[in-house]
């Protein structure tokens, strides 16, 4: 079992950077990889950014590829996403997420259905 809380999100204006943080706990958090999504107002959740449990292979929706950056701590039990040049378009509550099967594959990275587990998200507003 994973429970996953995230922080960091704000209110900033366009250009500015955060680093949002998925505290997970769980005796297994090393064997997961983790994802992170995101939902605006009025339209549906989406896939972000992925990564595998040993961060060495990492997925991004096109949107925000080279912008944002997905990492992990095992040590600390910890997931970033690191948000960089953001837009208004960013504006959404962002999702911590961590799937079922504890990995994901090159085909399954972006399928919210594969996520069994989510944090309670954490708000990110992006001013122009």
């Amino acid at each position: 079992q994973l429970q996953l809380v995230e922080s960091g999100g704000g209110l900033v204006q366009a250009g500015d950077s955060l680093r949002l943080t998925c505290a997970a706990s769980g005796r297994t958090f090393s064997t997961y990889a983790f994802g992170w999504f995101r939902q605006a107002p009025g339209k549906e959740r989406e896939f972000v950014a992925a990564l595998n449990w040993s961060g060495r292979v990492t997925y991004y929706a096109n949107s925000v590829k080279g912008r944002f950056t997905i990492s992990r701590d095992n040590n600390k039990k910890a997931v970033y996403l690191q948000m960089n040049t953001l837009q208004p378009e960013d504006t959404a509550v962002y999702y911590c997420a961590a799937p079922t099967a504890y990995g994901i594959g090159a085909d399954t990275f972006d399928k919210l259905n594969e996520y069994g587990y989510w944090g309670q998200g954490t708000q990110v507003t992006v001013s122009s």
